[in-house]
């Protein structure tokens, strides 16, 4: 086929973008005025701009809150409304309120190194207790026992034969007492318990009929610890333990063993000299009076000096609180304390332990005007004046990082 030349392909080009301008309105001029759409062409919409929407998690904050009288009798009679609650120093509503009758999930962390092992005897007895006097109804319970590892022994069960089965098994095993490890786990395994439905919806979600609310306090998350004061080998530090602690609602009762008490109950051994343990004595004892186990010095069971201390561990989980760890977990939380050297046993410690869960208050709140991150300082008062000789225990507060989600 013979090539036409240039000048022709340019003139045949030419001709085609005429006739195109000229039955395409792309190409035609524009006219005067607003064009007036064809009835029988739909419109076409400007594009929308692309919105970002930020969706805000609701989280719902457990406060556990104690009330006595001057004669140390614990307090069951308040209203919600007699409380007030504040978050960073923001009045908060609270959205709900219980008087210990939410079920409980309970994870006990059980020390088993050979420095305990004259005081597991009376450990493995207090199954019933654990059953009975701490989970009452509807409750559940794991029970780990931990030294140089860390064992899960039994997983969640609403069985009280499979409960106290697992305590009564419990043995002893090295020197270990990976004691922070150990309750890092447990929190762990409290949190992952999976969330239950609230009726009514979750606070700030009007017209949900029900919905699965983050940190719901549906179920009251406990971790009891029955341990030493002493950690040897974790990993995590108790700032970031508590930290977590609190963020997931968990609140830790702890039933001090005292390793003094089990040298004094173990059998004589001949040419033993050293009556007091590495860890028993951090500090020098008080001038005129016999050494106490740390738990039992009466200089640091101020507590004021402890909730100064929960709020430094949890601001700086980088730093490892070495001394009264188990006091300054059961503080941080909202928790109890219970030392057994005295005259207070392990199972009267439980009983003690049970007796509170069953009558403590449990407010809960949906943080409002509280965006910062940082530690935040929770309040709880009374409102009425009349309340003024009551004495209220509960959590201090909860620290939010930048990079929570």
């Amino acid at each position: 086929m013979k090539r036409l030349p240039v000048h022709s392909r340019f003139s045949l080009l030419l001709f085609a973008l005429t006739l195109a301008s000229a039955g395409s309105p792309a190409f035609a001029q524009t006219p005067d005025g607003p064009m007036i759409p064809r009835p029988d062409i739909p419109i076409q919409q400007a594009p929308k701009r692309a919105q970002t929407t930020i969706k805000s998690k609701v989280v719902l904050v457990n406060a556990p809150v104690t009330v006595r009288d001057s004669k140390d009798q614990i307090v069951t009679s308040l209203a919600a409304a007699d409380f007030r609650l504040t978050d960073h120093g923001v009045p908060q509503t609270i959205s709900h309120f219980d008087v210990g009758t939410d079920p409980l999930s309970l994870v006990v962390l059980i020390e088993t190194s050979s420095r305990v092992a004259p005081l597991l005897p009376a450990v493995q007895k207090s199954g019933i207790l654990i059953t009975e006097t701490i989970l009452g109804q509807n409750g559940e319970a794991a029970i780990v026992g931990f030294n140089d590892t860390i064992d899960k022994l039994l997983p969640f069960s609403k069985n009280p034969d499979a409960v106290e089965s697992a305590v009564a098994h419990i043995q002893s095993s090295t020197s270990g007492s990976r004691l922070y490890d150990a309750m890092g786990v447990g929190v762990e395994m409290l949190t992952g318990r999976p969330p239950e439905t609230v009726p009514g919806g979750c606070p700030g979600e009007p017209g949900a009929v029900a919905a699965l609310c983050v940190g719901a306090p549906s179920r009251r998350l406990v971790l009891l610890v029955v341990s030493e004061a002493t950690d040897v080998g974790s990993q995590a530090k108790l700032g970031e333990v508590l930290r977590k602690a609190q963020l997931a609602n968990v609140t830790i009762y702890s039933v001090g063993l005292s390793t003094t008490r089990a040298l004094l109950q173990q059998e004589p051994k001949k040419n033993h000299t050293d009556i007091s343990p590495p860890g028993t004595y951090p500090l020098p004892p008080i001038p005129g009076k016999p050494p106490v186990p740390e738990e039992e010095d009466p200089r640091l069971n101020d507590t004021a000096d402890l909730m100064a201390l929960a709020v430094w561990a949890v601001s700086h989980i980088a730093d490892k609180v070495s001394a009264h760890a188990l006091e300054v977990a059961a503080v941080a939380t909202g928790g109890a304390h219970f030392a057994t050297f005295k005259d207070r046993t392990i199972e009267k410690a439980f009983d003690e332990i049970g007796g509170e869960l069953h009558t403590q208050y449990t407010l809960g709140y949906a943080p409002v005007g509280t965006t910062e991150d940082g530690y935040h300082e929770i309040k709880v008062s009374l409102v009425d004046a009349r309340y003024k000789n009551l004495r209220i225990r509960s959590r201090p507060g909860y620290y939010v990082a930048a990079s929570d989600d």
